[in-house]
């Protein structure tokens, strides 16, 4: 039974990983890929030497590190909600509300977030109506906002979907300790704080390895819907620097080399966080 997944792992995964020869050549698309011209570490070399790579890499790891700490506490609390609620109905229609988002583009998101946060939107009259501003915000042409709008924006339609695998190590603790904690007088705050946490101390461990692997793979999607002229410094991530400096010039080298660079930060911070679970004897992947 596993022999389709695992074929389909070498097809897509494997064997395309030949083709990071052509950060190594001066890629031209009329030419095999064994026919090209070998330039070494060139491509490599004017990477790190462009400013706006490091202003790429800043903004990527910048909102990485926002989402994982926002969206790992904000799925961790929703699943201890849905824990303790006992109204089983409710709890059903909540969960459902809650994935919704996760189903929904990015291009449909994308627009919901940009009209609440007009000068005219929700957010505008919201804090309007509380005194809270004298003139409307245009939230969307504020650099210094713009990782905020993306994490927030990125919470608000992924904790749902994060949070299942959270309540199905929630599921599994054993009910015995929660009987001996009400015994002993502990109310349902404490119980989550001592019981229900720490019995998932080793899925939380693990997922935050696998997310800390992925911190720079962040996809450009949010940046490239939600962004604009006015905030591109703040908006460009790694992706759309390999999208716009690399396909979009056509220069496929330096779009592949983009790649590699990343693939070799993500396996570097994936073994130092097993390194460090390892000696906590936590969580290990591998």
């Amino acid at each position: 039974m596993s022999i389709p997944f695992v074929a389909w792992l070498i097809i897509f995964k494997y064997i395309p990983v030949a083709g990071w020869m052509m950060a190594f050549q001066d890629y031209k698309p009329q030419f095999g890929l064994f026919d090209q011209e070998w330039v070494g570490l060139k491509h490599f070399k004017d990477l790190f030497n462009e400013p706006m790579f490091y202003r790429a890499l800043e903004n990527t790891l910048g909102m990485g590190i926002l989402g994982l700490v926002f969206g790992t506490l904000s799925a961790i609390a929703f699943a201890l909600f849905l824990n303790e609620l006992r109204f089983v109905a409710l709890k059903k229609w909540t969960q459902t509300i809650s994935y919704l988002p996760h189903f929904v583009s990015w291009v449909i998101a994308a627009n919901i977030v940009i009209t609440m946060l007009s000068t005219d939107g929700f957010i505008n009259n919201f804090l309007e109506g509380l005194g809270l501003i004298d003139n409307p915000i245009n939230f969307m042409a504020e650099p210094g906002l713009f990782w905020g709008i993306v994490t927030a924006a990125d919470v608000w339609k992924e904790t749902g979907w994060n949070a299942i695998i959270y309540l199905a190590a929630m599921a599994g603790v054993d009910p015995q300790l929660y009987e001996a904690a009400k015994v002993d007088g502990a109310s349902r705050l404490r119980q989550m704080w001592h019981i229900t946490l720490p019995s998932i101390r080793s899925v939380i461990i693990v997922l935050l390895i696998l997310n800390i692997g992925n911190l720079i793979n962040i996809g450009f999607e949010k940046q490239m819907l939600l962004g604009n002229n006015i905030v591109y410094e703040k908006s460009i991530v790694i992706d759309l620097y390999a999208l716009d400096y690399g396909i979009g010039m056509f220069r496929y080298s330096f779009g592949t080399a983009i790649g590699i660079f990343k693939s070799v930060v993500s396996v570097i911070l994936i073994l130092i966080c097993n390194g460090i679970a390892k000696r906590i004897g936590e969580g290990r992947v591998f």
